[in-house]
């Protein structure tokens, strides 16, 4: 009989999905039981090996080396995709002697898998391979074999690649971490390799990057409210800093505290910015990464911090909508 889709009630689709998760979940967890000192090895070896790491597959693992590449990439290993099929139809020669070869394919026994191992010995290549049959011809031929068996694919069927592809990536993001750890790999050098996106910025954006973008705006204690205002204007900041004839800075005035000033009095035309100001005002040291100045605007529920040098010279504003433009909020 076929079902249609409005044959299935909303908890039978819920507990359909509920099921896949459950079964890659214990495909997961037997994985440590899996890992043998071929494992080890692999991750020493890719760690002194003059040359690069070429991970390739068919089918969906072609898509799972695909992903792996790219962490490996990400996380200071060299890597490359390289297509089995087109392996065997000219890619082979991106492949050199000193580069190690990650080969995943769950059978182990797919034709261009057969046709591409020779060529890859011939060549005088370490190939590892991450496959759920180890007693298969690609395990036979590797030099390190890291097991990815699974009990059962979430397809009821048993048939379209899940838990075993769920497996393969598992095994790829283990040897990434491992290498990460064995190379030393820091936030910094994380940021290195990822300029483009927020998570970098993150990680290398400092508040010295946005200020020196402004002019920094400023008066002197005695500066009129008139003279307070053009300034506050003529930097489009909502604020201005208030600060000594060395550059010290001694308070903040922010359009709240102008409204706010209108709010309690009408005989205002008279006070000068020291009157004015909010002294001690939140500040971040120059030098500081920007997202622990939105951290601060956060937790102060504030829209800008004044940027200061250690000996407390005013060195400029950082405005939110600045953090908003970088992609940090």
């Amino acid at each position: 009989m076929h079902l249609t889709a409005s044959s299935f009630s909303v908890d039978q689709i819920l507990a359909t999905a509920a099921g896949t998760l459950r079964t890659e979940a214990e495909a997961l967890n037997q994985l440590p039981q899996l890992l043998t000192p071929d494992f080890a090895q692999c991750a020493l070896d890719i760690l002194h090996s003059p040359g690069r790491v070429v991970v390739t597959g068919i089918g969906k693992s072609a898509i799972i080396a695909q992903k792996i590449t790219a962490t490996l990439n990400s996380t200071g290993t060299q890597a490359m995709f390289m297509h089995a099929a087109d392996a065997i139809h000219g890619d082979l020669g991106m492949v050199t002697q000193p580069d190690m070869v990650i080969c995943i394919s769950k059978s182990g026994e797919t034709p261009e898998i057969k046709v591409l191992v020779p060529m890859l010995k011939k060549l005088g290549s370490k190939l590892t391979a991450i496959t759920g049959n180890v007693h298969s011809y690609l395990a036979k031929q590797a030099h390190y074999v890291l097991n990815a068996t699974v009990l059962h694919e979430a397809c009821p069927n048993n048939l379209a690649p899940t838990s075993s592809t769920t497996a393969q990536m598992a095994l790829g993001d283990a040897l990434a971490v491992c290498l990460l750890e064995l190379r030393g790999f820091t936030a910094l050098d994380f940021a290195r390799v990822h300029p483009g996106g927020a998570l970098g910025k993150q990680l290398y954006l400092s508040v010295d990057d946005i200020y020196l973008q402004h002019n920094a705006p400023r008066v002197p204690p005695n500066a009129t409210l008139s003279e307070t205002i053009v300034e506050m204007t003529s930097n489009l900041l909502g604020a201005t800093a208030v600060t000594d004839s060395n550059g010290h800075l001694l308070g903040i005035i922010t359009d709240g505290d102008l409204r706010r000033l209108l709010q309690r009095t009408d005989g205002f035309l008279h006070l000068l910015a020291k009157d004015i100001m909010t002294p001690n005002p939140k500040t971040i040291q120059k030098g500081t990464l920007a997202i622990h100045a939105l951290e601060k605007m956060k937790q102060h529920k504030i829209t800008q911090l004044v940027v200061t040098s250690e000996d407390n010279r005013y060195m400029g504003i950082v405005h939110i909508h600045d953090l908003v433009r970088e992609g940090l909020v």
